[in-house]
């Protein structure tokens, strides 16, 4: 058996706009006791993600009620990049499609997926999903998960469980997409529930 060369990054956040952030595979950071701080310090090549969160957009997003745009938002929980041109990377992957009102994004649908997606370089050298397995829905829910997961399984237990911190991930990734997108709005909003304002300030999260 081939040893792993796991990175434990629980808790990090990487949406598609994200990776711009990262400078020869190394997230950049600011130091402490400034007013924001950017991805945490971690070790490891993140140029697989464009092509982790286009597939989250492409192959899952779709399946959902459709909105004017999709945004992804990834918390990695582990990646082997053991071998040059694959990854394999455990994770909480979310999805919401939205569509603008004023200055407002409004929530149309979306879900999680959390699992283990596999990726390889092509012909190209660029990334691409070649398999994605996810946490089974309903009874067999925690059977798949442990599985899947494995030692790791308390590290997503951890994120997935945590409300507070999924809706700070969610709106992390909402407003690196306005940013990059340069979208007029200034709040995203859930059918029934108060408006919410998208953070200037990119912060870390909690855990």
């Amino acid at each position: 058996m081939r040893q792993m060369k796991l990175w434990m990054l629980a808790a990090i956040l990487l949406c598609g706009v994200s990776c711009s952030t990262y400078s020869n595979g190394n997230a950049n950071t600011e130091k402490e006791g400034q007013d924001s701080v950017d991805l945490v310090d971690v070790t490891g090549n993140f140029d697989f993600m464009p092509a982790l969160d286009q597939y989250l957009v492409d192959s899952v997003g779709s399946h959902y009620a459709p909105g004017e745009m999709c945004i992804p938002c990834a918390t990695i929980v582990a990646c082997d990049q053991s071998t040059p041109d694959s990854v394999m990377v455990w994770g909480d992957f979310w999805v919401f499609n939205f569509n603008v009102a004023g200055d407002t994004l409004k929530t149309v649908s979306g879900g999680d997926h959390p699992g283990l997606m596999c990726l390889k370089k092509n012909a190209k050298g660029e990334f691409e999903v070649i398999s994605f397995e996810q946490v089974e829905d309903g009874h067999g829910n925690l059977e798949s998960a442990k599985r899947i997961f494995g030692d790791m399984y308390e590290a997503f237990h951890g994120i997935n469980s945590d409300e507070e911190t999924r809706e700070e991930a969610r709106s992390l990734c909402i407003s690196r997409y306005v940013k990059a997108h340069n979208l007029p709005v200034k709040y995203y909003q859930d059918y029934g529930w108060p408006a919410k304002e998208i953070p200037e300030k990119l912060m870390r999260p909690k855990h």
